[in-house]
């Protein structure tokens, strides 16, 4: 008797498992839901009625970003609204990001001044504040030479930028030339109060040997004397070591 009860036993549960699982598998075999649309609703709305349509709602790991969007709204959906799919299947859904993506600052400088601008247009960065800095090459004339927000650096979209474009003025500029004077025999101290009183800098300083003359003592110096030099310019001197 125990053992017919046995048999029974695994025999109703044989049946049951049949009627839970198997059944429902079998009957939805072929069979296909449509899709319904939740573009335009929040996330959590869009959630539950894929959910009561028998779906399973997945946000996508790619936010996107529209500016007319709120938030957590769907903008798109993967498979599409009306498409036949089975049911359970997984729809994945593209949802507006809160914010503006940062981008990375591109290096504007070397470009001309047009260029920078169509690059930072791209890039939402506006609005873009144009300094001139007077420059004594004409090939850097309209040249970005500096920005003030650095370069491979993360931005936000829509952050001011400032660029500073050269600007030559070749007027100007041979107004401005100043003749390099002969430095040749000086000492160090003297060359650069002599090289600061025509509005130039001491540029690199290396030094020689010398047995005839004292340290310090200027022995040559780049460009040469006489050259014409723009206000500013350094001169590299060469001196004796001690």
């Amino acid at each position: 008797m125990k053992k017919a009860g046995l048999i029974i036993l695994v025999l109703c549960g044989i049946v049951l498992l049949f009627d839970m699982l198997l059944m429902p598998l079998y009957t939805t075999q072929g069979r296909s839901e449509r899709v319904p649309n939740v573009v335009g609703m929040e996330f959590e709305d869009a959630e539950r009625k894929l959910e009561m349509a028998g779906f399973e709602a997945v946000r996508s790991y790619n936010a996107g970003y529209e500016v007319d969007v709120p938030a957590n709204v769907v903008l798109s959906q993967t498979p599409e609204a009306t498409m036949e799919v089975k049911p359970g299947r997984a729809v994945y859904v593209v949802v507006n990001r809160g914010a503006k993506p940062a981008v990375q600052m591109p290096n504007f400088l070397g470009l001309s001044e047009g260029e920078a601008r169509q690059e930072a247009a791209r890039l939402e960065l506006f609005p873009v504040d144009v300094v001139g800095t007077p420059v004594a090459n004409s090939s850097d004339d309209g040249r970005v030479l500096n920005q003030s927000l650095p370069a491979m650096t993360l931005v936000q979209s829509g952050m001011p930028l400032t660029l500073f474009v050269g600007r030559y003025d070749a007027e100007a500029v041979n107004a401005e030339r100043i003749e390099l004077p002969n430095l040749l025999g000086m000492s160090l101290g003297q060359a650069q109060q002599t090289l600061a009183e025509a509005g130039l800098i001491i540029g690199h300083v290396v030094t020689e040997r010398s047995r005839l003359l004292l340290p310090n003592t200027v022995i040559s110096q780049r460009p040469a004397v006489g050259t014409l030099l723009a206000p500013g310019q350094a001169v590299d001197l060469t001196i004796v070591g001690e």
